[in-house]
């Protein structure tokens, strides 16, 4: 479960999205994590799977994949692909240190790395469609960025990786509410009591 409450986000939607991109990303998951996911470090060939230091991004370049070669012409075929991702929601060192820059935050913390994937989502236009109850249209926004997500530019999604219908299961359980659903209204009508948190 994300640390940041519902008070703080904005809207009780905001933290069940954030539990469903973890849940996507594989790290509130993970065996290997013992802080519900914000302490794992992207997985590869030479990754420690998880660190300890809060006080900044771990900064360790992981080697994802190896480039493959056809054996025939000698031409590449996959592409080699590393990464600094960290954290619960995978965030790359380059972000982290801007974030921390930008939002003035004191770590890499499980709040910092929340009040950075918040951000991260009102920068994709993606905050009022998750308040509205828009799950596939907020998805879609931020696929961009989340490679585990439907859509994603990466091309890093399997056959394993989840469906959409999978994470909307997930967000829900998380707290999160669709426009469909009558008791959204309701969360809607009483945002005005949480809209003094707001990142």
């Amino acid at each position: 479960m994300s640390k940041i409450t519902a008070k703080q986000a904005g809207h009780k939607n905001i933290p069940a999205f954030l539990d469903m991109i973890a849940y996507a990303e594989g790290t509130s998951t993970s065996r290997y994590s013992k802080d519900d996911g914000y302490d794992i470090v992207v997985f590869g060939k030479n990754s420690p799977r998880t660190f300890s230091d809060y006080s900044k991004h771990p900064n360790v370049l992981v080697t994802v994949r190896d480039e493959v070669r056809s054996p025939a012409t000698g031409q590449v075929v996959t592409k080699a692909l590393k990464s600094t991702a960290a954290g619960r929601y995978q965030i790359l060192k380059r972000y982290a240190d801007a974030y921390t820059t930008t939002l003035k935050l004191p770590d890499f913390g499980p709040l910092s790395q929340d009040a950075i994937a918040i951000r991260m989502l009102k920068e994709q236009g993606a905050i009022p469609l998750i308040e509205a109850g828009d799950f596939a249209g907020a998805v879609k926004k931020v696929s961009n960025i989340w490679a585990s997500l439907p859509g994603d530019a990466y091309g890093q999604r399997t056959a394993h990786s989840p469906k959409l219908a999978e994470l909307e299961e997930v967000y829900r359980k998380a707290g999160g509410s669709l426009a469909t659903d009558p008791v959204q209204k309701v969360a809607k009508a009483g945002k005005e009591d949480t809209e003094e948190g707001t990142c």
